[in-house]
């Protein structure tokens, strides 16, 4: 369908039996996707785009079956979405398991005020740093620990270097591109003298 081309206007019959059936749509996402909230998005969805649609229906008693169709097809979609953000959040967790661990002259030698930024970052960053980064706990068992899955443990360990960056970058300036190992900061007393 070109750009110029439009919908029918849907009859105020087949908006009226989409609406009235509301509960039982709900009902019926609610049970493919396990989640109350997810099933309100995808019904808020589908309404969005079936109402562009309806109108070409032949006939308003055909509405609710296409419908159906429609939050089916939403659904699998869905489920495709979340199982290939699950693969990468699980390969971002298998990498973090691989990272090689610096060795530890280098990592007494890193700025001092690194440590002082961490605690600046929301306290469970902070915390999966700690855990992951100082103490040395994998990240499958900082995920346990957590009480959350590994994927998320991995996302956020991801988010809280990136933040730790994003701090390290304000604070040192310039000396945190060449990863604070030559720090004039005078052990984390302030941000770097550079």
């Amino acid at each position: 369908m070109s750009a110029r081309e439009t919908y029918a206007e849907p009859t105020p019959e087949a908006v009226n039996r989409l609406v009235a059936n509301h509960r039982e749509f709900l009902a019926f996402l609610q049970a493919r996707v396990g989640s109350r909230a997810a099933a309100e998005d995808i019904l808020q969805d589908a309404f969005v785009r079936g109402l562009d649609k309806i109108g070409d229906l032949r006939d308003d008693e055909a509405a609710i079956a296409w419908f159906y169709r429609l939050l089916r097809n939403a659904v699998i979609d869905r489920h495709r979405r979340d199982a290939a953000s699950g693969r990468r959040l699980d390969a971002l967790a298998a990498e973090l398991e691989e990272a090689v661990e610096p060795a530890p002259e280098l990592r007494g030698a890193v700025c001092q005020c690194v440590a002082r930024l961490a605690d600046t970052l929301k306290p469970e960053y902070a915390e999966a740093l700690r855990r992951i980064e100082l103490d040395g706990l994998a990240v499958k068992d900082y995920a346990a620990e957590a009480g959350i899955t590994p994927g998320n443990a991995a996302v956020r360990v991801f988010r809280a270097r990136e933040a730790l960056k994003k701090q390290v970058v304000r604070s040192c300036g310039t000396c945190a591109e060449h990863g604070c190992l030559d720090c004039t900061c005078g052990g984390g007393r302030g941000g770097c003298g550079s």
